[in-house]
């Protein structure tokens, strides 16, 4: 097969994206199946998803500059590689310890996603990228939405193994697709990786970059604190099934869907900020109403999910945007900001899952659930003024 020599269409970067996602949570249905198996606790299999977290993290802090060193391309087709093969290591793992340390390897896939959003960058204007990053971000969280119930069913038919194996063969698939169309996108690399990295204080150095990061970090950690919280606020006072939180859960996956196809829509016509902020004010105002009701002794099944309806839209106006944004304030870093900017959204999901976890208790469940979300809604709208505030005052900075 010959190397592609053209940049990649859309497909393939929402395919490598999906992948990504699809390599965090499909798997999870089996977690106890795994302990079982090998004959150990629930919490050891567990660091399967925590260990791997942090594995991620500390990755796109390593790709993004080695992608603006070496190129998209060679860096992608790496990662696959070790990615498929530590796919087969997982179905193939006789212990824990094999199974945990060829899962961690798995982590490489996270250059799919931090390199996506690198190579729409190269491609694209900043108001040209929010839009093709919304329709990828609109096409991949179905990959949320439909990986456990997919991990789930493998698992009851044929054994938790058989998760792993799926990987392996989307593994393959990725890699062959990205080795005949992925065409190398960035062409503005540094003469060494010493001479990239000594570039890297440029971003580290821009408020704007902070200002977007830490907006998309606080959208997504709102969606991180309600996950986390939903399942006691179902159980506590709704009494629901698992299918009907499932559903529940599903909502605001629907709502940040709809949330991107209107960026998509939009973006070339918009400014990037103005729908961010569009974004954070729903962000908000969904939580603040479920919580006022909620406190007037007005609280529903349909009044909690439906401010989560809210957070999901606006974070679909927000994340592509943000990204797109970020990455915009110094393009020759592009990968690396969007290495960090990742990093720095798998930290703060980890530290809002912690204290959503801590705070919330059957009797305060949804008034806790949706606190948490609003601060972090509100944190992450001040975010987005700070960036208009610098977009005003300092307009020399603005992004092309």
């Amino acid at each position: 097969m010959r190397a592609a020599q053209t940049a990649p269409h859309l497909v393939t970067l929402i395919f490598s994206t999906a992948l990504a996602v699809l390599s965090l949570n499909m798997f999870l249905p089996s977690l106890a199946r795994i302990a079982e198996d090998f004959g150990t606790s629930y919490g050891l299999v567990n660091l399967s998803l925590a260990g791997y977290l942090g594995i991620s993290a500390v990755l796109q802090l390593i790709m993004g500059p080695l992608s603006d060193r070496f190129g998209r391309r060679p860096v992608l087709l790496v990662s696959m590689m070790i990615f498929t093969l530590a796919s087969l290591g997982c179905v193939l793992a006789e212990n824990i310890w094999v199974f945990l340390g060829f899962r961690m390897l798995q982590g490489m896939v996270v250059a799919a996603q931090v390199l996506s959003r690198a190579a729409i960058r190269d491609m694209h204007s900043a108001s040209e990228a929010a839009s093709k990053l919304g329709y990828v971000t609109m096409a991949m969280a179905l990959a949320p939405m439909l990986g456990p119930m997919l991990g789930g069913a493998l698992d009851m038919l044929f054994g938790w193994r058989s998760g792993f194996v799926l990987y392996t063969l989307l593994g393959l698939g990725v890699l062959a697709l990205s080795w005949g169309d992925w065409g190398e996108t960035n062409h503005n690399r540094s003469a060494t990786f010493g001479a990239q990295m000594r570039s890297y204080p440029e971003l580290l150095a821009s408020r704007r970059f902070w200002g977007y990061s830490f907006c998309l970090a606080f959208s997504i950690g709102g969606f991180y604190a309600f996950i986390t919280g939903a399942p006691l606020v179902a159980a506590a006072w709704f009494d629901l099934n698992p299918a009907q939180l499932g559903l529940g859960i599903g909502i605001i996956t629907g709502g940040f869907m709809v949330g991107n196809f209107v960026t998509g829509r939009l973006a070339r016509r918009v400014p990037l900020i103005t729908l961010i902020i569009a974004g954070r004010l729903s962000a908000v105002l969904g939580p603040l109403v479920g919580l006022s009701l909620f406190l007037a002794g007005q609280g529903a099944t349909l009044v909690f999910f439906g401010s989560a309806i809210a957070v999901g839209f606006g974070n679909g106006l927000t994340v592509a945007n943000a990204s797109a944004g970020l990455m915009s304030v110094r393009p020759h870093l592009a990968g690396s900001a969007s290495g960090l900017s990742g990093a720095i959204v798998v930290a703060l999901g980890a530290v809002m899952t912690t204290v959503t976890g801590v705070l919330v208790t059957p009797s305060s469940a949804p008034f806790m659930v949706l606190s948490i979300i609003l601060i972090s809604s509100c944190c992450a709208l001040m975010a987005a003024l700070y960036v208009r505030w610098l977009d005003i005052h300092e307009p020399l900075e603005e992004i092309a």
